[in-house]
C-alpha cells in the first residue's frame, strides 16, 4: 500500500508526496499533461522537441545535468502522445536542489537560438536513426496513418513530417513553453527518504519566494524584451488545439509496402476504447491471453505447432483517448501473408465464439497483479505512477488497478472480441521483404 499526501498548491500545480524511510534516495517525477495529441497538424513533433529543449538550462542554472551529476544523481523524459514526463532520483539530501531544478526550468527556462539549433538537429538524428535506418522503423507512422484520420494520433511523437521541426523558429518554442509548460497543466509526485510533506511545502514556499525576489530584481528593460517577444508569438498562436474524436471505422483498410528487412510481417490494428474505459483491462487482459509467453494461444499454436511464424505478438497501445489492439507476425520462410492472416482470423474468432476458461483469465489475471507489484518496487516508479493516475484522474488507483483487472469476466472478454475483432474495424498492413 502506498501512503500519499495530495495537494493543488497556489498556481495550480498538483504535489504528490509519499514518504519512504527505507531507502537513501528522493525521486521526483514531473508530468506535464501536453503530447503529440495537443500539437496542430501543421506544427508537429513540438512536444518530443520541447522533451530535448527542457535539459538546455535555466538562467540561474545553464547545465541542468551538470547539476544532476554533482550531486551523484540521474534524470531523464519521455514523451508520448499524451503526456511529457520528466523524472530525476538523486541522494536524500539533494532534496532541494532537485526541487529547485525542476520548478526553475518550468518558470526560468532560457531557451537560446544556439541552444535550439543544437535540440533540432539532434531530433532530426533521432529521426533518421530511428525512423528511416533501421528495419520496420517506419511501421508505426505508417500504422498510425491507416488507422487515424481526423485525430492527432495519426502522427508520432516525432511528427507528422520531421520538417516541423526544423523550420522551429524560437517565437515558437517559447510560446510553446509559455502554453504548456504551466503550474496548472503540471504534476509533481516527491518520493523517497524526507521527513513529511511538509517539508516538502516548506522547500518550495521559500524557492518560490526567493524566485519572485530575484525576477523582481531584472532589469526592466530585460523584463519588456521578453514579455514582448513572448506575447508577440502568442498572439500569433494562443489558441488552444481542437481535438478532433476519430470517427467510427465503417470499413476494413489495407495497405502494402515493401522495404529491405529480415522477414515478411504482417500488422492487422483494431480500435477499441480510451484508458478509461472497460475495453482498456479487458483487451490488456486479451492480449496477454494472446501472446504473453510460451503457452499463450498465438505463440503454442502459429509458432510453436503450425510454424507458421518465427514471432509473435499482441498488445494495446494504451492511449487515453481511444486507442488500438495490434496483433502482429512475422512470418516463417515460405508462408504466404494469406496463410498467416487466416491464422490470425481464426484465433481472434475463437475468442470471440468460445471465449476463454476460466484458468485462463485467471491466469493473466495473477500475471497482471504480480508485475503491478514488482512496478512499484522503485520509488522513482510509485513517483511515475502517482503522476500517471492523477493524470488519469484517480491518484487512488495507485493502489487498486489490480481489482479493475479482477472485475473482467469471461463473458465479457468474449463480447468485446465479438464487437472489436470485425472486418469493418480492422487495419491491415502488409509489410513485405523486399526494396
Amino acid at each position: 500500500m502506498i501512503e500519499y499526501c495530495e495537494h493543488t498548491l497556489p498556481g495550480g500545480l498538483t504535489l504528490i508526496t509519499h514518504v519512504d524511510r527505507t531507502t537513501p534516495m528522493v525521486a521526483l517525477n514531473m508530468l506535464y499533461r501536453v503530447g503529440a495529441r495537443n500539437e496542430s497538424p501543421d506544427r508537429t513533433g513540438f512536444a518530443h522537441l520541447f522533451e530535448h529543449l527542457m535539459f538546455s538550462g535555466t538562467r540561474r542554472f545553464p547545465d541542468y545535468d551538470a547539476e544532476v551529476n554533482g550531486m551523484g544523481g540521474e534524470s531523464n523524459a519521455f514523451t508520448n502522445n499524451d503526456f511529457t514526463n520528466y523524472y530525476l532520483t538523486v541522494p536524500a539530501d539533494g532534496l532541494e536542489l532537485a526541487l529547485q531544478l525542476e520548478l526553475d526550468r518550468m518558470t526560468g527556462l532560457d531557451v537560446s537560438q544556439r541552444a535550439l539549433d543544437v535540440q533540432r538537429q539532434v531530433v532530426t538524428e533521432e529521426y533518421k536513426q530511428r525512423y528511416l535506418n533501421q528495419p520496420y522503423g517506419d511501421v508505426w507512422m505508417l500504422l498510425r496513418g491507416l488507422c487515424y484520420k481526423v485525430h492527432p494520433y495519426r502522427w508520432a511523437t516525432i511528427g507528422a513530417d520531421i520538417r516541423h521541426v526544423q523550420e522551429a523558429t524560437l517565437d515558437d518554442v517559447r510560446a510553446f513553453h509559455a502554453r504548456h509548460y504551466r503550474p496548472d497543466n503540471a504534476i509533481l509526485a516527491v518520493c523517497g527518504n524526507f521527513d513529511s510533506e511538509q517539508r516538502v511545502l516548506d522547500i518550495i514556499s521559500t524557492l518560490k519566494a526567493k524566485s519572485e525576489k530575484r525576477e523582481a530584481k531584472l532589469d526592466q528593460s530585460e523584463k519588456r524584451k521578453a514579455k514582448s517577444e513572448t506575447g508577440s508569438k502568442r498572439e500569433a498562436r494562443s489558441e488552444n488545439v481542437q481535438l478532433k474524436a476519430e470517427p467510427e471505422q465503417t470499413g476494413r483498410r489495407e495497405l502494402e509496402v515493401c522495404r529491405n528487412v529480415p522477414s515478411d510481417t504482417i500488422y492487422k490494428a483494431y480500435h477499441m476504447g480510451g484508458r478509461l474505459s472497460d475495453d482498456y483491462y479487458v483487451c490488456d487482459l486479451m492480449t496477454d491471453i494472446l501472446s504473453n509467453g510460451h503457452s499463450s494461444r498465438l505463440y503454442d499454436h502459429l509458432v510453436r505447432r503450425d510454424g507458421l511464424m518465427s514471432e509473435v505478438n499482441a498488445y494495446i497501445t494504451g492511449d487515453v483517448d481511444p486507442g488500438l489492439l495490434v496483433v502482429t507476425g512475422k512470418l516463417a520462410a515460405g508462408v504466404t501473408m494469406e496463410r498467416a492472416e487466416a491464422a490470425i482470423d481464426a484465433e481472434l474468432a475463437a475468442l470471440a465464439t468460445d471465449g476463454v476458461s476460466a484458468y485462463e483469465l485467471e491466469k493473466v489475471q495473477n500475471h497482471y497483479e504480480s508485475t503491478f507489484a514488482f512496478s512499484q518496487y522503485k520509488a522513482a516508479d510509485r513517483a511515475y505512477s502517482l503522476c500517471y493516475y492523477r493524470m488519469l484522474g484517480h491518484t487512488g488507483w495507485v493502489n487498486s488497478e489490480p481489482d479493475n483487472y479482477r472485475r473482467v469476466t469471461a463473458e465479457q472478454l468474449r463480447a468485446t472480441a465479438e464487437r472489436i475483432f470485425r472486418r469493418e474495424n480492422e487495419n491491415v498492413m502488409y509489410y513485405c521483404k523486399g526494396e
